[in-house]
């Protein structure tokens, strides 16, 4: 999204833009709820897309990301949990959207699953 924006004007985009993700997927707002197995309710959905609800949970955002196949980390990013910068803080940007993916993570354990992932990035690298 364009830096600068209001949180007002961010919310409406951001309800714009998960509104065209459901009708570009030719999902109703039922679909959804359905795929989600209710996690997201018709309801909901329906304030978050019209402006309404500032800022949906990071739960709700991975379950959105899967029915929608749009990368969570994008969707934390458009949602305002996470700012976009350059590629280099990429990868901070999606351990940090995957500890948000688990509700209530306590810091100790978000810090403790950066640090597994920095420790498996390691090893795949060989290094």
């Amino acid at each position: 999204m364009a830096p600068n924006i209001t949180d007002t004007e961010r919310q409406v985009l951001f309800g714009k833009y998960l509104k065209q993700l459901r009708e570009d997927k030719g999902l109703s707002l039922r679909d959804v709820e359905e795929k989600t197995k209710n996690q997201v309710s018709n309801a909901y959905l329906s304030q978050v897309e019209n402006g309404k609800i500032s800022q949906p949970s990071p739960s709700i955002l991975h379950a959105l990301s899967t029915v929608y196949d749009d990368p969570y980390e994008k969707l934390m990013i458009e949602a305002g949990y996470l700012a976009a910068k350059d590629s280099s803080a990429r990868g901070r940007h999606q351990a940090r959207a995957a500890t948000y993916a688990v509700d209530g993570l306590t810091p100790d354990e978000a810090h403790a699953v950066r640090a597994y992932l920095q420790l498996y990035r390691r090893q795949r690298r060989g290094g």
